[in-house]
């Protein structure tokens, strides 16, 4: 790192200790990376706008009716069944559980699950694959259920999986259901989505770790759980506000003045 400074013209010659403490008093860390997905839909600010709105109950600038829902839905997909080779030793005291690191693998279910904002409601089903019939099996769980068959409007919060995406599915939706309004997150946005935080919970809660007989079993787990889960659950306290979100478009448009090091050389 000394050589490239040194090459760049930044400074004729320097010691390792200095870049360091020009390094560590900027706070840069060079040697740190994270990955990240800039914001490429044109219409993301609009886009999440609405979907941060619904959380907090409006829509179009109108507060939502006591029988108007919002829905966050998504599929997990993937969740195997991990059949381990020895069995796994149970904890005891100062030692952890032993999971054998070698399985073979016993099928996987996709997760589909849709939960109720504000009300800590969560419908969930395991099919063996992803697509338009496992996630309009899903709508039809919910929407056949009080009180969302009655409701008002049923806002739908999903992705761009080609099952939910764009107008067509829009339209098939709404044919069988006139009430439901299907909210598309901007693309690469899934943290607007709030089933990922229940998503997260399952991971912790119920497939870590991934250590089942069989398939079965594992759709026993997540559904059991689901319904543990609603039982004592509470609405999620979501803070991220259109405020939040416009200081967070500002900041990634127009980032951080050019580095104490370049200005010190």
């Amino acid at each position: 790192m000394v050589g490239h400074v040194c090459q760049s013209g930044l400074v004729a010659s320097i010691s390792g200790s200095t870049l360091w403490r020009w390094l560590h008093q900027d706070a840069i860390r060079p040697w740190q990376h994270r990955s990240w997905l800039f914001p490429r839909d044109p219409n993301f600010a609009f886009k999440a706008g609405r979907i941060l709105d619904l959380y907090h109950r409006h829509w179009d600038g109108k507060l939502l009716k006591d029988d108007e829902f919002v829905i966050s839905a998504d599929e997990k997909t993937s969740i195997q069944a991990r059949v381990r080779k020895h069995s796994t030793q149970p904890c005891r005291s100062h030692l952890p559980m032993r999971v054998e690191h070698e399985y073979t693998r016993g099928g996987a279910w996709v997760y589909l699950a849709a939960l109720d904002v504000h009300r800590a409601r969560i419908f969930g089903r395991c099919e063996t694959k992803n697509g338009i019939v496992p996630f309009d099996s899903l709508v039809d769980q919910v929407m056949t259920s009080p009180p969302y068959r009655e409701a008002r409007r049923v806002f739908w919060i999903v992705d761009n999986c080609s099952a939910h995406r764009g107008q067509r599915a829009v339209a098939r939706l709404q044919t069988k259901y006139p009430r439901l309004l299907l909210v598309h997150t901007p693309v690469h946005a899934s943290w607007l989505n709030q089933i990922e935080i229940y998503f997260s919970i399952v991971q912790r809660k119920v497939l870590t770790p991934n250590d089942f007989p069989d398939l079965p079993s594992v759709a026993q787990r997540l559904l059991n759980f689901q319904s543990y889960w609603e039982s004592i659950a509470q609405p999620f306290h979501w803070k991220f506000t259109r405020q939040d979100l416009l200081e967070l478009l500002q900041k990634i448009n127009h980032p951080a003045p050019t580095s104490a090091l370049h200005r010190a050389a």
